[in-house]
């Protein structure tokens, strides 16, 4: 039966390649899905006054409150960072994101920003996470407060990450049933 699926969506796709007009209008269809899905990011990004709106766990840091694989909201809001506030930040040089708890927070006279953090499930703070001679964070390497959370939805974008082949047969599949005119 798998066979018999595959010879059919060959049969598909050369019937498409005989019509240019329709395979063009179908690869314009595709440009407007991954379209669409840019701007509705750069909405979300508006939105929540944050870089990267929506952030995925990747590590057991702040168990059990935040498990691997679960999905954020970020906004960086109005409100003063407190203590208690799950905060994403990003380290200079460091490519992945890190979420954490703001333990203590100092508002200098200058109006800046110092905020210390460490994970739920960690023994010590973040001083050893932050760049060379840095103590304390500041406002620029906050990225947002996590606002919403969703559990477990985000391990697809863990396994996607693990298993790169994973991404490629995903990214691939669906562009080809786009292509084909299918759902």
């Amino acid at each position: 039966h798998g066979m018999e699926t595959v010879q059919q969506y060959v049969k598909e796709m050369k019937v498409l390649m005989k019509h240019p007009r329709h395979f063009l209008m179908q690869l314009l269809n595709l440009a407007c899905v991954v379209f669409s899905a840019l701007m509705l990011w750069k909405g979300l990004m508006l939105w929540s006054e944050s870089e990267s709106p929506i952030v995925v766990v990747l590590s057991g840091s702040m168990e059990p409150g935040f498990q691997r694989g679960d999905i954020l909201a970020l906004s960086m809001g109005r409100d003063r960072f407190a203590p208690g506030d799950v905060l994403v930040f990003q380290i200079e040089g460091r490519d992945i994101p890190i979420v954490h708890r703001i333990m203590n927070t100092h508002e200098k006279r200058s109006g800046d920003l110092a905020l210390l953090t460490k994970g739920d499930n960690n023994q010590v703070d973040d001083r050893g996470l932050y760049s060379h001679r840095q103590v304390f964070l500041s406002k620029k390497e906050a990225m947002g407060r996590a606002q919403i959370f969703v559990p477990y939805v985000g391990m697809l974008t863990i396994w996607l990450n693990d298993y790169p082949i994973l991404k490629f047969l995903l990214i691939g599949s669906m562009a080809f049933f786009v292509v084909i005119g299918r759902e």
